[in-house]
């Protein structure tokens, strides 16, 4: 075969699987099943908050981020708007078929929000696109960067916001390799720690000679299903001739009860320095303390309730905390850590038909340090989001 017919099958086969891509979700090439979905999502928000509104480029304005709430005197500031579309979303995954009757499967998943600017609101309003998810899996592993195992996104519950219960949920997508047999599953992932240094500082550091460990149970019924994970990790600092390091343990209890056609999901996670798995790193894994590093206990959990009206109509009722155990004999150095932080929400959904969603939804959050000082913030969030 030349080379410009090979050029010509391919183009052709190219061409057909677009065509059917337009109208359907999966087409079949060779003994490779191909399958793409998404959303589109605009979100429209205004946004009231105590003592102070975060700047422009602060991601707390894209979504609600529960570190982000401004604390201290109270400010006369008016509500602000903020629109975008930057949660939307698209993935590629593949299935084939083996000689040996088994199958390999990818993912891969992008969008577009959390990550740098590529132009300005002024003019282009261009944001980079980012990895989400990209893996293999194979006769019971998984290879490649894909949502924590100590984590149960199945417990997330539907909201406008883009996470909901961001204080309350362990949230962590990263590089892993895991296996699952039956109802368990076991993984080791890709380490960081976040260690508060004099002043309050947060750094990031990348130094830990092993990676993170969790695994997880979970048990699936006709009422809903209960998850348990566990996570084993090393919190490190090795800078400035320091060489410290800790050892963090934590559990997590999650799963959904289902009432009929309405739901109750839930979650409660406690830990030692947990940092960075919970509520979108609202606090730190330890307190650098002279050569030693002083891990920080946490709880916390949601509870979120789904109601459905009717075919077309329902609701998320949500609450969410997070609490923070500081030793407060560091607080000179941590600078007026997090001491707690919770939110409330409540949403109406419609949808006319099944993949398009009209929402609206109100968020009342809080968030106090140790000092004492706390603040507040009221958001009231519109929704148009079409699935494909």
């Amino acid at each position: 075969m030349t080379t410009h017919a090979i050029l010509l099958k391919s183009l052709t086969a190219t061409a057909v699987f677009c065509a059917l891509s337009s109208t359907a979700q999966a087409a079949t090439i060779g003994s490779t099943d191909v399958n793409y979905g998404g959303y589109i999502k605009l979100d429209a928000m205004w946004s009231d908050y105590s003592d102070g509104v975060p700047a422009g480029d602060s991601v707390g304005r894209d979504f609600y981020v529960p570190s982000t709430t401004p604390v201290g005197t109270d400010v006369d500031s008016d509500p602000v708007f903020d629109m975008h579309a930057r949660q939307s979303r698209f993935f590629l995954g593949t299935a084939t078929k083996l000689d040996d009757g088994k199958e390999i499967k990818t993912k891969i998943e992008i969008d577009f929000i959390a990550s740098a600017p590529g132009g300005n609101e002024r003019v282009s309003n261009s944001y980079a696109p980012r990895i989400r998810q990209a893996f293999i899996t194979y006769d019971g592993w998984l290879f490649g960067q894909a949502w924590s195992n100590f984590q149960n996104v199945g417990a997330l519950p539907e909201t406008l916001d883009f996470v909901g219960p961001a204080e309350g949920t362990v949230f962590v997508r990263q590089a892993q390799a895991r296996y699952t047999t039956g109802n368990f599953s076991f993984s080791i992932e890709n380490p960081e720690s976040t260690i508060t240094t004099q002043g309050g500082a947060r750094v990031a550091t990348d130094d830990a000679s092993l990676p993170d460990f969790t695994a997880r149970y979970t048990m699936n019924a006709d009422w809903g299903q209960f998850v348990v994970t566990g996570l084993a990790r090393q919190l490190t600092y090795k800078q400035n001739g320091i060489d410290a390091d800790e050892t963090s343990f934590g559990i997590s209890a999650s799963g959904k009860v289902n009432f009929g056609k309405n739901n109750l999901k839930f979650m409660l996670t406690q830990g030692q320095g947990l940092g960075r798995y919970i509520g979108l790193n609202v606090a730190h894994g330890a307190v650098l303390n002279g050569d030693e590093l002083d891990a920080i206990d946490s709880t916390s959990g949601f509870i979120a309730y789904q109601q459905n009206w009717n075919e077309q109509w329902r609701s998320t009722f949500l609450y969410s905390f997070f609490s923070a155990d500081n030793n407060t004999d560091l607080l000179a150095i941590s600078n007026d850590p997090t001491k707690t932080s919770q939110s409330f929400s409540a949403n109406i959904l419609y949808s006319p038909v099944k993949k398009l969603t009209f929402g609206a939804e109100f968020k009342h959050a809080e968030r106090e340090v140790e000092s004492g000082n706390d603040g507040d913030m009221d958001r009231l969030q519109f929704s148009v989001k079409y699935a494909f």
